[in-house]
C-alpha cells in the first residue's frame, strides 16, 4: 500500500472554494502586473538586453559604492554593481553597451582599480558579451518558446482528453496562420505571442475543448504569477529564468494531467451525479500523491537555493516559486475552470477507457 499523507476519500470541497482561490490568484497576479508597469516591463539581464557582464572578486573585502567611486573615470555607460553570492569580495558589474571601450573591459578594470586600489587584488573571475542584436532576437525567440510550448500542450490535451485531434489541429493550423500574418505586417514580437495566447484562448473556449481551456489557463495563471514575483523581487530575466518557466510549465502540466486523468475515469464509472462532486472527488483522490511530489521537489530546490551557489541562485529561486504555484493551479485553477465550462449533469461516456491515474502521464 503506496504512502499516503491525505485520505483518497476525504471530503474537500475544492470547487466550493473557487471563488476564494481565483479571487486570490487575480489579487497577486494583479500585484505583479502593476509590479511589471511600474518597472516599465521586466528587468532585461545581458542575454535580453545586450551589453557586457563580468564577475569580479577581490582579496579584500570591498564596499560597492568604492568600486563604482573607481571606474567612474572610465566612463562606463550604464555601469551596475552588484553583489555575488555572501560577503563583500565578490561582485557583477555591469555595461549596458557593447562598444570598442567594452570589449577592452579587463584592460579597464585593471588600470582603474590598479590605481584607485593598488592594495586590493582582483581577478576576473567570468566575462560575457552580448550585442543589442542578438539580446532583441534572443528576448523573441524565448517568448516563441514560451508560447509554442503552451500551444502544443492545448493540442495534447485536446486530443488526449477529448479526442479532437482534428479539431485541435485545425486550432494549430489557424494559430499558425495567424502567427505568420503578423509576422508579415511587422507586428511586434510581443504582441503577436500576446494576440496568439488570447486566441488560443477564445478557440479552446469557442470550440469547447474544456479541458485545453483548463490547462492552459492554469499554465498562463503559473507563468504571470511567477514573473509577478521575480519582479517584485526586483530578478532579472534572462535565459536560464526562461528555462526555469518552461520546466514549470512541464511540471504544472505533469500535476494537471493526473487531476484530469482521475476526473475521466470517474466520469466513466458515473462515480458522481454532478461535475462538481465528480471534480472533487478526483482532486481528493489525487491530493496525496500531488502533495509528496511537491514537497520532494521542493526540498530539492530549497538545497539548490541555499547551497547551489550565486550561479543558479535565481533559477532556484523561479523554481520554487513556479513549482508552489504550480501546485496550487492544478488543484485550484485547472479544476475549477474545466467545472465553469462543463456541463451539470455528467454525459454518458462516448469510449470505454482503460487509463487509471497512478500517478503516469
Amino acid at each position: 500500500m503506496g504512502l499516503s499523507i491525505i485520505k483518497p476519500d476525504s471530503k474537500i470541497d475544492f470547487i466550493g472554494l473557487r471563488k476564494f482561490t481565483i479571487a486570490l490568484s487575480l489579487v497577486i497576479m494583479l500585484l505583479g502586473i502593476g509590479s511589471l508597469i511600474l518597472q516599465g516591463g521586466p528587468k532585461y539581464g545581458i542575454d535580453f538586453s545586450g551589453g557586457v557582464l563580468a564577475q569580479v572578486n577581490f582579496k579584500q573585502a570591498v564596499a560597492p559604492q568604492d568600486i563604482k567611486d573607481s571606474l567612474a573615470g572610465a566612463n562606463l555607460q550604464g555601469l551596475s554593481v552588484q553583489r555575488f553570492g555572501e560577503g563583500d569580495t565578490d561582485y557583477l558589474l555591469r555595461i549596458s553597451s557593447v562598444g570598442k571601450a567594452d570589449t577592452r573591459l579587463p584592460q579597464i578594470l585593471k588600470k582603474q582599480f590598479g590605481q584607485n586600489m593598488p592594495n586590493n587584488v582582483f581577478s576576473i573571475e567570468r566575462l560575457d558579451m552580448v550585442g543589442p542584436k542578438i539580446g532583441a532576437d534572443l528576448r523573441s525567440a524565448a517568448l516563441e518558446a514560451l508560447y509554442f510550448a503552451v500551444l502544443l500542450i492545448a493540442i495534447y490535451i485536446s486530443g488526449r482528453f477529448e479526442q479532437r485531434w482534428f479539431t485541435a489541429g485545425i486550432m494549430a493550423a489557424g494559430l499558425a496562420t495567424g502567427m505568420y500574418v503578423l509576422d508579415l505586417v511587422g507586428a511586434p514580437k510581443q504582441m503577436q505571442v500576446l494576440i496568439a495566447m488570447l486566441l488560443t484562448l477564445g478557440i479552446c473556449w469557442k470550440l469547447k475543448l474544456n479541458y485545453a481551456l483548463g490547462a492552459v489557463v492554469a499554465l498562463i495563471h503559473d507563468v504571470l504569477i511567477t514573473i509577478g514575483v521575480l519582479s517584485i523581487l526586483g530578478k532579472e530575466f534572462d535565459l536560464t529564468i526562461v528555462a526555469a518557466l518552461l520546466t514549470i510549465v512541464g511540471y504544472s502540466l505533469n500535476d494537471t494531467i493526473i487531476v484530469f486523468d482521475r476526473i475521466r475515469e470517474n466520469i466513466f464509472q458515473r462515480s458522481a451525479p454532478t461535475y462538481g462532486e465528480v471534480i472533487n472527488k478526483a482532486v481528493n483522490q489525487t491530493l496525496s500523491r500531488t502533495l509528496l511530489t511537491s514537497c520532494t521537489t521542493l526540498l530539492v530546490l530549497v538545497s539548490l537555493f541555499f547551497f547551489g551557489g550565486g550561479i543558479i541562485h535565481d533559477f532556484a529561486l523561479t523554481l520554487l516559486v513556479g513549482v508552489t504555484v504550480g501546485t496550487y493551479s492544478s488543484i485550484f485553477v485547472a479544476s475549477p475552470v474545466l467545472y465553469a465550462f462543463s456541463p451539470d449533469e455528467i454525459p454518458e461516456p462516448v469510449v470505454e477507457s482503460h487509463n487509471h491515474a497512478d500517478g503516469s502521464v
